[in-house]
């Protein structure tokens, strides 16, 4: 399994449309080569479909493959849906894989389930899927319902925490801004990876 971080880069709201064109993409691109994502974090846009960052899992034989033609910076080519005079029509988000931390033990999180809400999921249901993990140490707690399973959102909500873990060692260990946050102040615009255009996100 990897964790595929999408980002906006602290880009104006085009770069955060444009951060959600890219899911759209790597969704069918991961359904075609059988390999299962799924979202674990997302912070939204302003605007209505945007995202500023989300983070995701690839999990199945393919997913390096799938992971590598994503890495790096995105240009997406496209005038401004938001503001119809402004001159630029060039938008840059960045792409960048994680190595999954170590998870901890099930003896160390609290688990609570309840109904999945809100308007966000598609698999928005009625059984008690929904997973609000804790880690009992630090207090740290995730909510995840973006699976159908409770066992599935279990498992998610681990691999969720253990990030945030893994980013709190490295704050206190010195290292202020951890590879992730930096990670969305570094997107290197002009040596586009891959090129879309137009607000069908056509490559």
């Amino acid at each position: 399994m990897l964790l595929l971080q999408l980002s906006s880069a602290q880009g104006p709201e085009e770069c955060c449309l444009a951060v959600a064109k890219a899911l759209q993409k790597l969704y069918k691109e991961a359904e075609q080569a059988k390999v299962k994502l799924a979202i674990i974090e997302q912070e939204k846009g302003r605007n209505t479909n945007t995202l500023r960052s989300v983070l995701v899992t690839l999990d199945g034989e393919q997913e390096q493959v799938i992971a590598e033609q994503w890495i790096g910076s995105i240009q997406w080519i496209c005038p401004s849906p938001y503001r119809p005079n402004h001159g630029r029509k060039n938008w840059f988000i960045g792409v960048a894989c994680f190595d999954t931390p170590d998870v901890p033990h099930e003896s160390e999180i609290k688990f609570e389930t309840m109904r999945s809400s809100g308007a966000g999921g598609q698999h928005v249901n009625k059984t008690d899927s929904a997973v609000r993990a804790t880690h009992v140490a630090t207090g740290i707690t995730v909510k995840v319902q973006s699976e159908r399973s409770q066992h599935a959102n279990k498992r998610l909500a681990l691999l969720l925490i253990s990030q945030k873990l893994a980013e709190k060692k490295q704050l206190i260990e010195g290292e202020h801004k951890a590879e992730r946050r930096l990670f969305h102040h570094h997107i290197e615009r002009g040596n586009a990876k891959r090129v879309f255009k137009g607000m069908n996100f056509i490559e």
